[in-house]
């Protein structure tokens, strides 16, 4: 459904498709139904650049990342992570892959929002948590899972979910390796909305991002500095000082007034 009416874009890859409406809001699906979209090495790999290609196309103002097959994703491949944990230099460096496509999705400079139905396991939920907003169906299932294979959870990840969640919470989670639901996971604030049983998550997600899509990305950028340098520990100051400068010569803040005053819609 997500789909639907959407072109196709060109740089996607084996796992990764890229689709884009007229609408302005964009789908990055997960797609290896078979396997329940776990994630392959070579698809954290090339993550940021798909991201990266994906900002610059014109139109674009939501991103909305969910799975394929009624799953978002059981996370990463476990067929490859013996090779992966056969010595520590290889462990090191496909942590390093992960973290970096984790932080590319994080650093996204438009609205994103996981829409998440079934299992969103592992370096499923770990994406799912680097998005700004995440939308749940009431069968989704939530986890994070290191503690069942001994795998050291990297700081990146782990201190997303604690800004996330909160300490105790993420240890909860971390801790335990255990599902949670998506009731118990909008409890925790590990989602954001679920939508009823028999209500469709996609249809919602996408009538919110249409609605993100419609304001302006003016005032959504500078709010997503900001609120990322709170979290962080940054400067919110430093944060917003570009957007304001920006604001006094971009016409958003004018179209915004006229639109109120002429009682339509804005044109941002």
């Amino acid at each position: 459904m997500l789909t639907s009416d959407r072109k196709e874009l060109p740089f996607g890859v084996p796992g990764l498709r890229v689709f884009l409406g007229d609408d302005g809001v964009a789908v990055l699906l997960l797609d290896r139904p078979e396997k329940k979209n776990a994630l392959t090495r070579a698809q954290w790999e090339a993550l940021p650049e798909l991201l990266t290609r994906l900002e610059q196309e014109p139109g674009l103002r939501v991103l909305l990342l969910t799975g394929t097959g009624g799953a978002f994703s059981a996370g990463a491949d476990i067929g490859e992570l013996a090779g992966v944990y056969a010595s520590p230099e290889a462990a090191d460096e496909y942590h390093a892959v992960n973290v970096a496509a984790e932080s590319a999705l994080a650093a996204f400079p438009h609205p994103t929002l996981a829409v998440v139905d079934g299992p969103c396991v592992g370096g499923g939920c770990q994406l799912a948590v680097a998005c700004d907003l995440r939308f749940a169906a009431s069968g989704a299932r939530f986890g994070i899972t290191p503690a069942k294979l001994g795998i050291v959870y990297p700081a990146v990840p782990t201190a997303r979910l604690a800004r996330l969640v909160g300490p105790a919470r993420a240890k909860y989670l971390l801790y335990s390796a255990e599902l949670v639901t998506a009731d118990q996971a909008l409890v925790f604030g590990l989602v954001d909305e679920v939508a009823p049983e028999g209500q469709s998550v996609q249809e919602r997600a996408l009538a919110f991002a249409r609605v993100l899509a419609s304001r302006s990305a003016q005032t959504q950028g500078a709010v997503k500095d900001v609120v990322d340098a709170v979290v962080t520990g940054g400067d919110a100051q430093a944060a917003v000082a570009p957007w304001e400068r920006a604001s006094r010569t971009t016409p958003d803040v004018r179209e915004g007034l006229a639109a109120f005053l002429e009682r339509r819609a804005p044109r941002f």
